[in-house]
């Protein structure tokens, strides 16, 4: 099948500009989680961009969900990150799952419902990857109890791919993932207070005497390993980057149309008519046109591989790249943005609230830090081996 990118990207940005834009800055304000921007997504099918057209979804491809997760995120950075997680989730279910738990959690995206990622735990920090909690037996199903420090649309989501320790596991490689139904009264959700994305809602979450029946675990007990390198991290850190790719071209047009239309009665000079600010407007556009060409041939790597069974994986640390790379971008243009408007940018507004929502995209999993570690352990030929002492 041929798919139209530039009809994928049209569509995608008409509903963003129509359904999502407009609550953007409410969001941020009240700390809204974006449920109503979700529902205009599932009710075009974009919450199962991944699903064929004959069960429902849009029958999409990697290079349109990195599209479509650019353009939620130049609309509004919440929604984005919700999205990703979403369809993170989605694909690895589609990826592990049994026919049973597609058709239970995946075909009725269409009707608003949102799964996420619940991984990481304080005591590892940034190392998401890692688990000390453990599940346990429950007859032939699992009691969770566990705390988690980052959950995206914790308290939200209507389920929620927990990784943890299998019962029993002698060591921290031993790990599942189990899909925790959102309703269950066992599953608590702290506050969300943050500097950005406010509407994402990626508190801690506590999951006490969580019964998941054994018709839910994902895939095969200890298989939690295989699904991190192969099923969370490809589909998460391409979204990811396009996010951020999408923050920073929000921050460049927005302060262009700033620059243009802004005098300077006293000598009837424009912005632009600068030429300091003019070369910062120049460094901005240079940085967001190395976004596009590297987004689109990874998703490209990413259909190749899927269509050649092969594991998504393989292009772990290229992935991690440009998710490091489209995380810097949108911190340097936002600041090059207020840099450029002044007394504008700094005031409550879009500006201001690019800047803060691009800052989560330094610490976001795998950190930045974290992350030029296994690039550099790459380049030395070291294994990135996440599960070892100093694995990172």
């Amino acid at each position: 099948m041929t798919i139209d990118y530039n009809s994928v990207r049209a569509d995608i940005r008409k509903l963003a500009d129509e359904s999502i834009r407009p609550n953007a800055a409410h969001i941020d304000e009240t700390y809204t989680y974006p449920r109503q921007n979700l529902n205009a997504l599932a009710k075009e099918g974009w919450n199962s961009i991944f699903l064929s057209k004959q069960d429902g979804g849009l029958g999409l491809d990697f290079v349109s969900f990195a599209i479509a997760s650019e353009e939620i995120g130049h609309a509004c950075a919440s929604t984005g990150l919700v999205y990703v997680m979403h369809s993170g989730a989605f694909k690895t279910i589609q990826l592990y799952g049994n026919e049973d738990q597609k058709t239970r959690w995946l075909k009725t995206a269409r009707d608003g419902l949102v799964g996420t990622y619940s991984t990481s735990e304080k005591a590892s920090g940034g190392h998401w990857w890692y688990n000390f909690s453990e599940a346990s037996r429950d007859g032939d199903d699992y009691l969770l109890n566990a705390e988690k420090s980052f959950t995206t649309s914790s308290g939200q989501a209507d389920y929620y791919l927990v990784q943890t320790r299998t019962p029993g596991a002698k060591g921290p490689t031993e790990i599942s993932f189990f899909i925790a139904d959102g309703k269950h009264p066992g599953i608590k959700s702290g506050v969300w207070e943050a500097l950005g994305v406010h509407g994402n809602h990626s508190g801690p979450i506590r999951y006490e005497n969580v019964n998941v029946p054994q018709k839910d675990r994902l895939g095969e007990e200890n298989q939690g390993k295989d699904i991190i390198y192969h099923g969370v991290s490809p589909v998460y850190l391409i979204g990811l980057g396009a996010v951020w790719h999408g923050v920073a071209r929000a921050a460049l047009e927005e302060v262009v149309k700033y620059a243009t239309r802004t005098t300077h009665q006293d000598f009837n000079r424009s912005l632009s008519d600068y030429q300091v600010l003019r070369q910062q407007i120049g460094e901005a556009k240079i940085l967001v046109s190395s976004l596009g060409p590297w987004q689109a041939d990874l998703a490209r790597q990413l259909n190749e591989l899927e269509a050649a069974g092969r594991p998504q994986g393989e292009i772990l640390l290229p992935l991690t790249e440009f998710k490091v790379h489209a995380a810097e971008v949108a911190n340097k243009v936002a600041r090059l943005a207020l840099d450029i408007s002044g007394g504008y940018g700094y005031k409550r507004g879009l500006l201001e609230r690019l800047f803060r929502d691009a800052r989560a995209g330094i610490g976001m999993g795998p950190s930045n830090n974290i992350a030029r570690e296994w690039i550099g352990k790459g380049q030395v030929g070291l294994p990135l081996e996440l599960f070892e002492a100093g694995g990172e």
